[in-house]
């Protein structure tokens, strides 16, 4: 089935998650699906895109946050996707807000739409195992299944839920896939010890195999209002760029819920294919030492690390040189400001840790040094009560907002390549290491004309240097107000 042309098939990758149990890697401006994890070089999204990325199924629906939807629109240009359909979520909702506002899309079109639907930060490595297992799900889903993929428990998991298959008189080698008995929520240890030793129960893996109709039909059944406010949000959505953006009103209203509580608890067309390939959540420090390989004593370093007897850790490195001597079972994840270092085993509870910072208003908790931006990114070099130096990067042929500051004024330098610069209407070319000036209060923008990355060095003063002070009067990326994130 795997060479047939199925017309049909609709990706849909689900990329609004946080991903805080990874921090200080994963934070709210860059979180885990934007990741390079592994032994790829792509991140865990387009890695999940690429995936059914081919001529045999449509293309593919992407829902993420409008926080992070610059992020995606670049991501996906990295992988050559160009394509596809990115629905922006006004509001952090869970996974059954998120299914449903694609399935409204495709229903739109296409009434016997079968949505492959794929959280954006698992990792999986084996992409021919994980074809045909999704091939025997749309079998399944075409036969009006709702069909979730089930993992083979490796060893007694709390983090993940379970699913019971129904035990069959017919051969496990001739099934395609299995009815399913019950779900079973997150477990005691105790509990999840006994799970695997029954051979009828797997790992809910967060990937479902359904027509559009079969699921929007269920959730209409049981989740009546969320049903209701999808559609109406979906309906009044608007184009923006090259995003649909839900309407926000109603999507607030729609319950924040999963799809597992939703509808595939509650339903009774409910069936589960055994997976056929390696699979990991990534959801914490300890499972992505233990998706990687590891030296003769036990050891993953990534980075500039230097260990003398150490055993068993796991070590990320992104700026420094990290130096280690005598540790064991240890992980430590190192950023330009901010680092991690963590029993392991503990590294499920890294939550509490992020909920103790957030409660002391950490900013490491919500943006790295370096920034992501629709024209290029900065990174933040230095700052003080009264300064702060920052490292500038446009795009070629991309252009800042034309903004103000009420509480600043700025020096550029050019670093690399050419710029063009507006300061109160009057534009000026700049080279290599020419400046120029913006005066508080003067309104300007900064272009690159050029083929090549424009490098800048700024210099901000004043007595307020936040983000929220860039006034936009302009903006070719539909950005309005004040600066926030990727908004």
């Amino acid at each position: 089935m795997a060479s047939e042309k199925i017309l049909n098939v609709y990706p849909v990758v689900i990329a609004g998650g946080s991903g805080s149990r990874l921090w200080p890697l994963s934070r709210e401006d860059y979180p885990k699906q934007f990741l390079t994890l592994g032994d790829s070089t792509k991140s865990l999204l387009q890695r999940s895109v690429a995936r059914l990325y081919s001529e045999s199924f449509q293309s593919p629906v992407i829902v993420c946050s409008e926080r992070h939807r610059f992020l995606v629109a670049e991501q996906l240009s990295q992988i050559h996707v160009t394509d596809c359909s990115i629905l922006l979520e006004p509001v952090r909702k869970d996974t059954a807000p998120a299914i449903a506002a694609a399935a409204h899309k495709i229903f739109e079109t296409d009434r016997d739409g079968v949505m492959v639907v794929l959280p954006a930060d698992h990792l999986i490595t084996e992409d021919v195992a994980f074809r045909e297992t999704i091939d025997k799900a749309i079998e399944a889903a075409q036969l009006d299944q709702l069909v979730t993929i089930g993992i083979v428990p490796t060893c007694a998991a709390t983090g993940f839920g379970y699913i019971k298959k129904v035990k069959e008189k017919t051969a496990e080698s001739d099934l395609r896939y299995h009815q399913v008995s019950h779900f079973l929520e997150k477990p005691s240890r105790e509990v999840a010890e006994q799970l695997i030793q029954d051979n009828e129960y797997l790992w809910n893996s967060g990937i479902f195999v359904f027509k559009a109709s079969n699921y929007l039909s269920e959730l209409k059944k049981f989740e009546k209002d969320l049903y209701h406010y999808s559609r109406e949000s979906f309906s009044n959505a608007t184009v923006d760029l090259d995003f649909i953006r839900l309407e926000a009103e109603s999507f607030s209203k729609c319950k924040s819920i999963s799809i597992d509580f939703a509808v595939m608890e509650k339903a009774a067309n409910i069936a589960v294919v055994p997976a056929d390939f390696s699979w990991s959540d990534v959801g914490s420090w300890d499972s992505v030492a233990e998706s990687a390989s590891s030296d003769a004593d036990g050891n993953i370093l990534n980075g500039d690390v230097v260990q003398q007897d150490c055993s068993n850790v796991y070590v990320h490195s992104t700026s420094r040189l990290v130096a280690l001597k005598g540790l064991r079972d240890v992980s430590v994840v190192e950023t330009p400001d901010a680092v991690l270092v963590i029993d392991t085993g503990s590294a499920q509870k890294i939550k509490e840790l992020v909920g103790e910072l957030n409660a002391m208003g950490r900013v490491e908790l919500e943006s790295h040094q370096t920034c992501y931006r629709p024209w290029g990114s900065y990174t933040i070099l230095a700052s003080g009560s009264r300064f702060q130096v920052k490292s500038i990067m446009v795009k070629p042929g991309a252009r800042l907002s034309l903004q103000k500051h009420y509480h600043r004024s700025e020096h550029w330098v050019v670093v690399t390549g050419t710029a063009v610069v507006t300061i109160d209407e009057i534009e000026t070319q700049l080279s290599e290491n020419e400046s120029t000036y913006i005066p508080l209060g003067a309104v300007h923008r900064l272009f690159n004309p050029g083929k090549i990355p424009l490098e800048i060095i700024e210099v901000q003063s004043g007595s307020y240097l936040g983000e929220d002070d860039i006034v936009r009067i302009g903006d070719e990326y539909g950005r309005t107000g004040p600066q926030n994130s990727f908004v």
